[in-house]
């Protein structure tokens, strides 16, 4: 087997691959361990096939090659779909990436163009933070007034009792 030299805690099942089954912790560990090993099997035929063909960079055909090699042969038309998915999932973030190239637009003028809309908005909030500001002092003169008005409300009413008691 292979010897690992990280730290395996972060490897585990998928749980879609298991669904509704509860893996004993040694069953995981020797499920990851097993994968480890296939994947560094796979990994080095695929290299052996690499250095034979004179190429520097391991290519899809060289992992197709190896699961051959090594008595896999029956997953070679899964790993084939499993290799066109990543090829469309990459064609797909190299065209979201390339669209703010295709925009045309020099990227010193998008970063201007960002630094505006950034210096809107901190100039929005500064509003929206004003205005709160503003209607929390006029709450509170308004309640201060109420207090006042109350308050000589109180002592007319206590005035008039104390003139009342004089007849």
């Amino acid at each position: 087997m292979a010897s690992s030299s990280g730290n395996n805690d972060d490897l585990t099942i998928p749980r879609a691959t298991l669904p509704n089954v509860q893996v004993a912790k040694d069953a995981r560990e020797l499920v990851v361990n097993c994968c480890m090993e296939f994947i560094h099997l796979i990994s080095s035929k695929a290299n052996e096939i690499c250095n034979k063909s004179e190429k520097k960079t391991i290519s899809p055909e060289h992992v197709l090659q190896g699961n051959q090699d090594l008595g896999c042969g029956s997953y070679v038309s899964e790993v084939k779909e499993v290799l066109q998915e990543c090829k469309t999932v990459a064609l797909k973030r190299r065209k979201t990436s390339s669209l703010l190239e295709n925009l045309g637009i020099p990227e010193e003028e998008l970063l201007r163009r960002q630094q505006e809309l950034f210096a809107k908005a901190r100039q929005q909030q500064a509003e929206l933070a004003q205005q709160g500001w503003l209607q929390m002092q006029q709450a509170a003169q308004q309640a201060q007034q109420a207090a006042a008005s109350a308050s000589a409300s109180n002592q007319a009413g206590s005035s008039q009792d104390k003139d009342d008691d004089h007849i």
